[in-house]
């Protein structure tokens, strides 16, 4: 019962009166897939099962099929085991690749059961032998449906559990954490906005989620990247739309600030923010109101916001690429989020809570990290910061054929300490604005010229970078 060329696979018959609920288009909940080249025995199997109100979706070859599990989440695959093309064993192993929380029910003649047994040796739910009993068929089915749904349901959960432990922990013990960490504990409960201010990487969305939890708001948290969505599109983004306000608005839309209505709302790479969206952010600021493109009403919301950026943003100011009133009005509260290189201390802590985290997902037997790798990485400056990290330890994990972390699983850069500190040699009694103007060349040598990371580096403004070195800066 193979389909033509680009057609599509057989649905329940929306005019079948025995066709189980939600029969209609593409179901909404879990389908089943059944698999079988004897066209009269895929028709019989297809009936049992929609009459027992399952979505089912049937094909008469193995190839078939698996373009089907590609497209669409099958919840469970009931496949003949014997089939021209693409067996039912190859289509197995396949399925486990392609669709691993499929739960698989092989079919195979009465005679042939070892080979169903071998099948389910290789990962298959469950066998029915032919010629197939209703009852037999009906059951096997529904107890791999109940499989795969708590598989879905426990995936979905894990999901859930690794997202919020992502947004709930600010791990470190060093000073400079703890001073931005003791300083967002103690103005969360207020109204007032808060400006997250750190390098690429620092996490700064998790120290606006962090005052999120902390704070009074019942309503949710939301998150929009100021830099990610093009200009044209960013005050809808931000304020929403009237139907027919411009092309392509078929219906009204709420805006960001409307959905964390009760809540907060996040702005981050607020320095991208273009100038004319910066007067109307400041209004909405001041009025605790929002207007949609092409609506004369605007609408009260309650959000609190907080801002965050990777850029000097009075810098931004001083050139004329951010209003000042607005820049005051977010700088209320400045939390300055510390790059990694500045909390040495925590990076063994961060480096084993990356491994357990990710240990335990990848289902690995990984409990230390050797001291040679703990070396490399304490000694790296982690120009990503904890991002970086994270990444580097996710990929260790990854690449590990025993119970601990070396230095063959970490990246080559880190190793041979690529981008690591330099030294630079002072002689005593050298003038401090020599020394400072030391420290400026060799670092933007380290930065390959980059006057914003050189003054991250250095903890100045950029605006000093320029200021030090005079008539040539422009050569730099």
């Amino acid at each position: 019962m193979a389909l033509p060329e680009g057609s599509e696979p057989n649905r329940q018959d929306q005019g079948d009166p025995a066709a189980g609920p939600g029969a209609t288009g593409l179901a909404a909940g879990p389908v089943v897939l059944v698999v079988d080249d004897d066209a009269s025995n895929l028709a019989s199997v297809q009936k049992i099962l929609q009459r027992e109100g399952f979505t089912v979706l049937a094909v008469g070859d193995g190839r078939e099929a698996l373009g089907v599990l590609r497209r669409e989440r099958i919840a469970v695959l009931v496949t003949d085991l014997m089939m021209p093309g693409i067996d039912g064993m190859e289509l197995l192993r396949a399925c486990q690749w392609t669709s691993p929380s499929t739960a698989v029910v092989v079919m195979t003649a009465y005679g042939t059961v070892e080979t169903a047994v071998a099948a389910m040796k290789e990962g298959a739910y469950d066998f029915v032998t032919k010629p197939l009993r209703r009852t037999d068929v009906v059951r096997s089915v529904a107890r791999a449906m109940e499989r795969a749904q708590l598989h879905h349901e426990n995936q979905s959960l894990r999901e859930e559990l690794e997202k919020a432990g992502r947004s709930r922990e600010i791990l470190g013990t060093s000073p400079a954490i703890r001073r931005a960490v003791d300083l967002i504990e103690q103005v969360a409960p207020a109204r007032t906005t808060i400006l997250l201010q750190g390098e690429s990487g620092t996490g700064k969305e998790v120290f606006a989620r962090a005052v999120h939890r902390l704070s009074a708001r019942k309503g949710p948290f939301v998150a929009v990247n100021c830099a990610a969505i093009p200009e044209n599109l960013l005050e809808s983004e931000l304020f929403g739309h009237e139907r027919g306000a411009f092309t392509g608005a078929v219906a009204r839309t709420d805006g960001k600030f409307s959905q964390a209505d009760g809540g907060t709302l996040l702005l981050d790479e607020i320095a991208d923010l273009p100038m004319g969206l910066q007067a109307k952010l400041l209004r909405v600021l001041q009025e605790g109101e929002v207007q949609r493109i092409g609506s004369g009403q605007p609408t009260r919301v309650d959000v609190r916001v907080l801002a965050a950026t990777n850029r000097d943003l009075e810098d931004e100011v001083a050139q004329g690429r951010f209003r000042s009133d607005l820049f005051y009005r977010l700088h209320v509260i400045c939390v300055e989020v510390p790059a990694l290189r500045e909390r040495g201390s925590d990076i063994a802590g961060l480096a084993h809570h990356f491994l357990r985290r990710f240990a335990s997902v990848n289902h690995k037997d990984i409990h230390a990290i050797q001291p040679d790798a703990m070396a490399a990485l304490q000694a790296y400056t982690w120009p990503g910061n904890v991002r970086e990290l994270e990444n580097a330890m996710e990929r260790a994990v990854l690449l590990a054929r025993g119970d601990t972390i070396g230095l063959s699983e970490l990246p080559e850069r880190i190793v041979r300490a690529e981008g690591g500190s330099r030294v630079m040699s002072i002689a005593v009694g050298t003038p401090l604005e020599e020394i400072e103007r030391l420290a400026i060349d060799e670092t933007l040598k380290l930065t390959g010229g980059d006057k914003r990371k050189a003054a991250m580096l250095l903890g100045i403004a950029v605006r000093t970078i320029y200021r030090r070195l005079g008539d040539q800066s422009g050569t730099r």
